[in-house]
């Protein structure tokens, strides 16, 4: 093992990858300036999976580390719908979950939004149909101002997709 961090620190190999880390620095610093115009510094995110394989939720929850950090820029994920401006829904909307969703939405106070995420929500795009399990798509039932795709999205990628939910907020 003193070896291998011998070689490390001779070679002078990086993990870090400066531009990467630059591009979200400047994202950061956008999302950050528009969370602090549209909801007075403090973005209230509540998370609810309908029915998920949880692998949105494991990238939701590395936004928590250290590198990403979203608390610091006014966002963090709330316990109670009572608390939040962003109800955030991952995993096809199943039969069971279908009551609790809407009544997450239901127990918001307004303005609120509703946001997917991953490919689950949109089951006419996923290998989910509605059937005596599913109930279909979230669209159908709650007004969705946002979608982030992917199976998972990275965290790069829920980070962009807030700050372009963000910026659709300014132009209406």
């Amino acid at each position: 093992m003193i070896k291998f961090w011998k070689k490390r620190i001779q070679n002078k190999l990086l993990t870090e990858h400066l531009t990467h880390d630059k591009t979200l620095s400047e994202i950061q610093k956008e999302l950050k300036n528009s969370i602090a115009k549209q909801f007075a510094s403090s973005l209230n995110i509540r998370m609810v999976d309908s029915g998920s394989c949880n692998a949105c939720e494991s990238e939701c929850n590395a936004l928590s580390n250290p590198y990403y950090n979203l608390e610091r820029l006014g966002i963090q994920f709330v316990a109670s719908p009572r608390h939040a401006d962003v109800l955030l829904v991952s995993g096809v909307n199943t039969f069971n979950m279908h009551p609790h969703l809407l009544d997450a939405y239901a127990q918001m106070p307004s303005p609120k939004y509703v946001i997917t995420i991953g490919d689950c929500p949109l089951t006419a795009t996923s290998v989910y149909d509605e059937s005596f399990a599913i109930v279909g798509n979230v669209a159908k039932h709650l007004p969705v101002a946002h979608h982030i795709t992917g199976c998972p999205p990275s965290p790069n990628e829920i980070i962009v997709g807030l700050l372009e939910f963000l910026r659709g907020l300014d132009r209406s």
